[in-house]
């Protein structure tokens, strides 16, 4: 029986590790002496064993060095914050630019990083809700974990036969999974608890999986993970029973991409049948296609949920005398299609409001979390910044940073505050973090950060 801080697992690995590492250095006697003491026989610790343990002791010993490197970085950026605040307290410039808000801030070149490994075109991205890690899915059928912060891959993923074409974290409460789906028509689960493990595979679509994502909120919905297809369907999935519990249908061509709403009890999906349609999935058993937001004139790529801190601005662009109320999630929506705009829509069905100015398809768009901001990128090689406090006016373009189409943009999660952190459910304040990331054709991914 272990009666250290380790578990009991953990013990038998950590034992066998050294004995393999022994092994491998010569250290015959000491490997000797320990698996006596340890009573494991040939039955138990073969050479096949040998070989899968051998190796470890020196990465976890390099995994070690990654961490403290980690945190020495850590603590110089959190003396940097600390010597700006002393700055501040002993001369005045422009107090704006010394301490900005976040709700305000917006990406600006060059990016911190600039992660390159990818052999073909980056298609997804998406972060982890608590860690530094960010995935990328990539047409080379590979998902590549990164730290964002110190702009080092971390591990490659293998299993895909064709291309990866979106990535998500999510998962109940404390088991956060990471979701990859792919042209092969599957959808992969990954445990990085467990060094990324593959540990299932959802199989039902009979045609590319465009989109995946992890459904939060309700306890209704929040096991449940929703993809969308090239066969016209959307299918809600049980992340534990690994079974595909409710088809959704209506669409009539290819279904682009799909946003759940904050709470879990909406989707939004897009496609190419040019329409995006609004589902009430709070009854899981029944769910309805509420709204269709028909008017475009292509093919549509994306779309996304507006959040409650952008309905004041949205309901002054579409004329409403006062916003909806916080609580409501699925007020006003945007959709990205190949016409090169960006549409707002009300829960009416309503298009309210175009933002014109790209010069081809719009392939990503996304809320900044502050309410004020919506990002946009596209095959013109540009990512926009759109002011809803000013009628929707362009109000930032980043045309140097990337060198071919961008495909994909994401804006990392909050972080929830430590009273939220209490409570059972997701709800809770957070705090907003200045971060965004694309994907390119150029098979770069690209860090924005404050």
């Amino acid at each position: 029986m272990n009666h250290g801080i380790l578990a009991n697992r953990q013990a038998d690995e950590l034992h066998k590790s050294i004995i393999a590492y022994l092994s491998a250095n010569n250290l015959s006697t000491a490997a000797d002496t320990l698996r006596a003491e340890l009573s494991l026989g040939d039955d138990v610790f073969d050479v096949e064993t040998t070989a899968k343990y051998q190796p470890l002791p020196e990465k976890n010993w390099t995994s070690v060095v990654r961490l403290q490197k980690k945190a020495l970085m850590y603590l110089e950026s959190v003396n940097s914050v600390l010597q700006s605040e002393v700055d501040s307290a002993t001369s005045s410039p422009n107090p704006s630019k010394r301490n900005q808000n976040p709700t305000s801030w917006l990406p600006r070149s060059p990016p911190r990083h600039l992660l390159e490994s990818h052999q073909a075109t980056v298609n997804c991205l998406a972060f982890h809700p608590i860690f530094s890690s960010l995935a990328s899915g990539c047409d080379d059928s590979t998902v590549k974990i990164w730290d964002w912060e110190l702009g080092e891959l971390e591990r490659m993923l293998k299993g895909h036969t064709k291309a990866v074409l979106d990535v998500d974290y999510g998962g109940p409460r404390g088991c956060i999974l990471l979701a990859s789906c792919s042209s092969d028509s599957t959808i992969k689960l990954w445990d990085p608890a467990d060094e990324y493990k593959n540990i299932g595979t959802l199989v039902g679509h009979d045609h590319s999986v465009s989109a995946v994502r992890f459904l939060t909120g309700s306890s209704g919905t929040k096991n449940l993970l929703v993809s969308a297809s090239g066969d016209k369907t959307l299918k809600l999935w049980d992340i534990a029973a690994g079974y595909c519990v409710r088809t959704l249908q209506d669409h009539i061509g290819w279904v682009r991409d799909v946003c759940p709403s904050p709470g879990g009890r909406s989707l939004l999906s897009a496609g190419s049948d040019q329409m995006a349609r609004l589902w009430d999935i709070s009854a899981v058993a029944n769910p309805k296609n509420e709204l269709v937001m028909a008017g475009h004139e292509n093919g549509i790529c994306c779309c996304a949920f507006a959040p409650a801190a952008s309905y004041g601005y949205l309901a002054s662009l579409a004329g409403l005398n006062k916003p909806p109320p916080a609580p409501s999630t699925a007020e006003f929506m945007a959709t990205g299609p190949k016409d090169k705009t960006v549409k707002l829509w009300d829960a009416r069905g309503v298009c309210f409001k175009k933002l014109v100015g790209h010069d081809n398809w719009v392939n990503g768009t996304v809320f900044h979390p502050g309410g004020k901001y919506l990002l946009s990128v596209a095959d013109d090689k540009t990512l926009r910044c759109w002011d809803l406090s000013q009628d929707g006016r362009c109000v930032k373009v980043l045309a140097d940073t990337d060198g071919q189409f961008i495909t994909c943009l994401r804006w990392a999660p909050g972080i929830v505050k430590k009273e939220a952190e209490q409570t059972d459910d997701d709800s809770g304040e957070l705090q907003i973090r200045c971060l965004a990331v694309t994907g390119s054709v150029d098979r770069v991914v690209r860090i924005f950060a404050n």
